[in-house]
């Protein structure tokens, strides 16, 4: 990787982190970090699902696992938040790796392996909800005390600078990835497994070492969250809506790209909230929006917007 690889990732942070300095309503404050915390939950499923062609559907446990671990360390065991919240990254990599170890192992692939990562995921829910620890289905409530130190902000500005500089460490991450042996191992499993065994890779640890980094990058997303809202609950941490908006950016955006679930985090995201501003805001609007999208990319190859929007400029 070379500097000139890093150039539209110094770019774009650039230029999103002018964005606070001319949008100061509070209102466009959370949808932007929202957003930032949806495009980092998107870059981690891109690193397995997108490089790796190993789709999950489960990946709440990574984000809802790092959200807890930050959480509950901060509650129960007087961490600071700092290290509680590296300590959630660690334990959404270290449940990334687990999983990897047992479906892998398995020579689980295609739609049984996305099965398994979502009851996975269920599994954590319901534990959850009924867990001591987590405070069960009333939940946990971090408590409010506004102090940078505390990884607290009284300017939601200085916390959209915090989410931006995830995201663009995971643009980093994943620019190396594309670049490195590693990356390109992996895109060899995507491609055809059998071939790449047959030409010396190893597929398991090609693939548990893209499951670690998929967990902690999408664990960072939960931590975050917990952080920003203060609240979490076993159908916030480990719902399907993590899941689902994970798979779904990179897929519209441009899976196996550097930048397909940031542009997919964002439209998403600003269809939804474009949607609800004209019809008001029904339940489940902004899921009609998505699956019409999904419809759409799959329906038309290339499977995303930037490739359509190519197709249709021809």
């Amino acid at each position: 990787m070379t500097p000139r690889d890093l150039l539209p990732i110094a770019g774009f942070a650039a230029a999103a982190a002018l964005l606070p300095l001319f949008v100061t309503a509070g209102t466009w404050l959370n949808f932007m970090i929202f957003t930032l915390i949806i495009c980092l939950a998107a870059q981690g499923w891109n690193i397995l699902g997108g490089f790796g062609g190993q789709y999950s559907f489960g990946h709440a446990a990574f984000f809802g696992t790092a959200a807890y671990g930050t959480a509950i360390l901060q509650l129960r065991y007087g961490v600071n938040p700092y290290p509680a919240f590296a300590a959630g990254i660690a334990a959404a990599a270290a449940v990334g790796w687990i999983i990897g170890v047992l479906a892998f192992r398995s020579g689980l692939r295609g739609s049984y392996f996305a099965l398994v990562t979502l009851a996975f995921a269920e599994v954590f829910r319901v534990l959850a909800n009924s867990a001591e620890v987590t405070g069960g289905a009333a939940g946990l409530l971090i408590k409010l005390d506004v102090r940078p130190e505390n990884f607290q902000f009284e300017s939601r500005a200085n916390f959209y600078w915090i989410a931006l500089a995830l995201v663009t460490g995971a643009l980093v991450l994943t620019r190396w990835l594309e670049r490195s042996r590693l990356g390109a191992q992996l895109v060899a499993v995507r491609e055809n497994e059998s071939a790449a065994r047959a030409l010396g890779v190893d597929a398991l640890s090609v693939k548990l070492s893209a499951i670690t980094l998929s967990g902690a990058v999408t664990g960072a997303a939960g931590g975050l969250y917990a952080q920003y809202f203060l609240y979490l609950d076993a159908n916030i941490a480990y719902g399907t809506w993590i899941s689902v908006e994970a798979l779904l950016a990179p897929i519209i955006g441009g899976a196996g790209t550097v930048f397909g679930p940031v542009l997919g985090g964002i439209i998403l995201h600003s269809l939804a909230e474009f949607t609800k501003t004209l019809v008001g805001r029904i339940p489940g609007v902004d899921l009609v929006i998505f699956g019409a999208l999904l419809i759409l990319v799959v329906r038309f190859p290339p499977r995303d917007i930037p490739g359509l929007l190519k197709r249709w400029r021809r």
